[in-house]
């Protein structure tokens, strides 16, 4: 029988859950490096066996660690990033006049096909891959390099390349976001790249046509369209249908417009997911009513899926990497929150469970559909 399994990252180790088609019933593994930094964990599409993880603390840096037999067992590799030939070690820079610091592995995007090649997006904003499992890394330079970087600032969180999609149609084609520099493209398979902003507006931006410095949360695309792009911003869910050339606000009738995840329905790919929080400085539901928000047209109009959620005194967060889907029928949707909370709908979110409470502060969410 087929199963799901969830892969979470915490501020204090990893945990993996499994089920069966029916996602009634939870097996709870962990935590795998209790009492370190899981800040990502995620699945080979290529192999359900090889799991990655980013493991760190901030006394003895950046690992990652890799899983042969689904988080099983574990063996840290990774401890090699390299930039133009020199290791960068935990506070490394180099040498430039805006100095770059390797602080920590924010995301980890294993290859559609192959389980040995492996992006990382790192903070200070920064794109490496590995080709044998993880073992060495290789900065994919000319992001940094392109003419804009010197003027990319940190978000809150840090500056930090949190999000990677690969182009199932294109290998050439990577999106990358940067928080606060903006979404990226390279159609070379990262040699060079190129800001694809236009339409986005950020209040502390004076320049309409500012081509990088806009705070993006997170961007998602259904793997079927991968010309459709989506966005969760500082403020505003932004929509594009031409590969990010262009960006079109989809907020529609949100409560608030300001959140940090957003993901796609496995199946249609014109229903999206969001959980707004109040505000920039208020990271918690508005009215403290925990509500996530589905789309049926891909924007525009929002329906609240509350059914199973705390509707009164919930004050915590969803981080952009906490949220997934499975492609079971119906899809499941799964988010964390900050409060260690883990829910779970197997219903394409008209109901909600929550499958473990009571983890450390989640910082993500992962899901691997096994035959």
């Amino acid at each position: 029988m087929s199963e799901v399994r969830v892969l979470v990252g915490t501020c204090k180790g990893a945990f993996v859950l499994t089920s069966d088609a029916k996602r009634e019933r939870w097996d709870i593994s962990g935590p795998h490096f209790g009492g370190w930094e899981i800040y990502h964990l995620k699945g080979s599409p290529a192999d359900p066996n090889r799991l990655y993880a980013s493991q760190s603390s901030g006394w003895f840096g950046q690992l990652i660690q890799r899983s042969n037999d689904g988080g099983k067992t574990w063996e840290p590799v990774g401890n090699k990033f390299v930039y133009d030939g020199v290791p960068a070690t935990h506070q490394w820079y180099d040498g430039t006049p805006h100095p770059w610091e390797f602080a920590r592995v924010w995301h980890l995007e294993p290859s559609l096909i192959d389980p040995d090649t492996v992006y990382a997006g790192v903070e200070d904003a920064a794109l490496f891959r590995s080709i044998d499992g993880g073992q060495t890394w290789q900065e994919l330079s000319g992001l940094r390099g392109h003419g804009s970087g010197p003027s990319w600032q940190p978000g809150a969180g840090g500056m930090c390349l949190h999000t990677i999609l690969l182009d199932p149609s294109d290998p050439g084609r990577i999106f990358i976001a940067i928080s606060a520099a903006g979404v990226f493209r390279t159609d070379d398979a990262g040699k060079t790249w190129r800001p694809i902003n236009r339409g986005l507006k950020s209040e502390q931006i004076s320049d309409p046509h500012a081509e990088v410095g806009h705070c993006v949360h997170r961007i998602a695309m259904h793997r079927s369209r991968p010309g459709v792009l989506f966005m969760q911003k500082h403020w505003d869910v932004m929509r594009s249908d031409d590969a990010g050339e262009s960006w079109q606000e989809v907020s529609g009738n949100l409560p608030t417009d300001f959140g940090f995840p957003i993901d796609v329905h496995k199946h249609e790919p014109e229903t999206i997911y969001v959980v707004p929080i109040k505000s920039d400085s208020e990271h918690y539901p508005p009215e403290g009513k925990l509500r996530v928000y589905r789309s049926r047209t891909g924007g525009h109009e929002w329906e609240a899926l509350t059914k199973g959620l705390p509707q009164s005194d919930c004050y915590v967060n969803v981080l952009r990497d906490a949220m997934a889907v499975d492609s079971f029928d119906p899809c499941g949707v799964y988010f964390g929150t900050t409060g260690g909370q883990v829910y779970a709908s197997a219903d394409a979110g008209d109901s909600w469970v929550p499958i473990v409470r009571d983890l450390p502060r989640v910082l993500s969410v992962e899901v691997q559909t096994l035959p």
